[in-house]
């Protein structure tokens, strides 16, 4: 790595890379999960805000690029499996936990829009719920599903576009399920004041994705008034790698030239509210894990965080409905995270947000808390990476780059993780 000094600032050239590298190290040694074991999920204060993540895996069009747990729909076992995520739902609330905040992931959640309606409803009788985030795709941006959706009390929806680009598209498998770029981005106009957020998400460093490309991408987003957009990096885990290669090509090394980009075009109308988050109004749906500390995992291959202990439930599918129709919680994998892992997953989430204070972190771990955040603040320091304000940790531009790469590979390491827990299913 080659230090240059310039009018006393350092810049280092190759510090991204040595970034991953470590937050790949890192992530990979946290998640390794000990099977066999269903832990006791911890305190169950309920006035410990959580959020409960539901997790759909049916997918009527698998694309390539996708590491989450998914599986292809089939209507009947769809069925049977919202019947015991229901029931899965109640043994939270049977264990005395609490709920402020429902977001269903998926796979597609609105595959079958009538059990996802009933399924909220059973979430909302159970908790005091006061806000409800769904994921979607273009093609449910229709009369029937958006009245279905309003029915159930969700407020934030969020789409998953990833390029309005036509020859990506095709490349995705994603053309002929959803449409034209340009059909897509009618859809987003006419679904625009139906919710109180609507986010477009969006994939950028896909291969065979040009600056141009990107550009167009950007300008498409803004001329729709959508109210917030997600800009993921391109995540590829160890299985996605070879469908990517064979399927879109190439991969790209113009990370960080297309953030960068990402960064300058959208300033003008929408404000960051995370690393790769952008907003009209401030709210920012995406990442749970940053507005909750903790939250349950539910559905078939969901992973949770409560207590400090990180688990999964089954991935196979069968296992899952008949676990969970039994009434018990149908964990297949669980670690307690160390005090070290714990104030640096609570760091990450926090500069994820794009500043921090420190202050509650040690409220919350002690004041020995610090010395687990020494290396990392050195070396976010050292690389021009943050900066003080009235006593907040604020990521600079470089900084958040770095914090992207980091959260990333955290990402990654979770879709490592699901890989090898489709392959122990088998």
């Amino acid at each position: 790595m080659k230090i240059l000094k310039t009018g006393g600032i350092l810049i280092l050239f190759g510090a991204g890379a040595i970034v991953a590298r470590a937050a790949r190290f890192k992530m990979n040694r946290v998640m390794q999960f000990q099977g066999g074991i269903t832990p006791s999920l911890g305190d169950v204060d309920p006035a410990k805000p959580r959020l409960l993540y539901i997790h759909v895996p049916f997918c009527r069009n698998l694309c390539p690029y996708c590491s989450f747990h998914r599986v292809p729909f089939d209507e009947g076992l769809c069925r049977a499996y919202f019947q015991s995520l229901r029931r899965e739902i109640l043994s939270y609330k049977e264990a005395g936990f609490d709920f402020r905040s429902v977001y269903v992931g998926g796979g597609t959640p609105t595959v079958l829009v009538e059990e996802l309606e009933e399924t909220l409803g059973v979430v909302r009788s159970s908790f005091p719920i006061r806000e409800v985030s769904v994921e979607t795709n273009p093609d449910h941006l229709d009369e029937e599903h958006l009245k279905a959706l309003k029915r159930a009390g969700v407020d934030r929806l969020s789409v998953g576009i990833q390029s309005f680009d036509d020859d990506i598209l095709r490349a995705m498998g994603r053309f002929d399920r959803y449409g034209s770029g340009s059909r897509t981005a009618e859809a987003i106009r006419n679904a625009i004041g139906q919710f109180e957020t609507l986010n477009a998400d969006m994939i950028f460093n896909l291969p065979a994705q040009t600056a141009d490309v990107l550009a167009r991408d950007i300008e498409t987003l803004i001329a729709t008034g959508v109210d917030q957009i997600t800009y993921y990096p391109l995540m590829v885990s160890d299985s996605a790698r070879d469908r990517i290669l064979r399927d879109l090509g190439s991969l790209s090394h113009r990370e960080s030239e297309f953030y960068r980009t990402i960064l300058r075009r959208l300033s003008s109308s929408y404000r960051a509210s995370s690393v790769w988050c952008f907003s009209k109004n401030g709210k920012m749906i995406d990442e749970y894990i940053v507005n909750y500390d903790e939250y349950a995992g539910t559905g078939s291959g969901a992973i949770g965080y409560l207590g400090g202990i990180c688990y999964a439930n089954a991935f196979g599918l069968e296992e899952y409905i008949e676990r969970a129709g039994r009434g018990e919680f149908p964990i297949m994998a669980s670690r307690r995270f160390s005090r070290g892992d714990r104030v640096l997953y609570d760091f990450l989430m926090r500069l994820f947000a794009l500043d921090t204070d420190l202050s509650p972190l040690s409220e919350k771990y002690g004041p020995e808390s610090g010395r687990h955040l020494l290396l990392p603040l050195f070396l976010l320091r050292l690389s021009g990476g943050i900066r003080r304000e009235d006593g907040n940790i604020v990521l600079t531009e470089r900084g958040r780059y770095f914090t992207l790469i980091m959260m990333r590979e955290f990402f990654n390491s979770v879709n490592n993780f699901r890989d090898y827990c489709r392959a122990e299913k088998n």
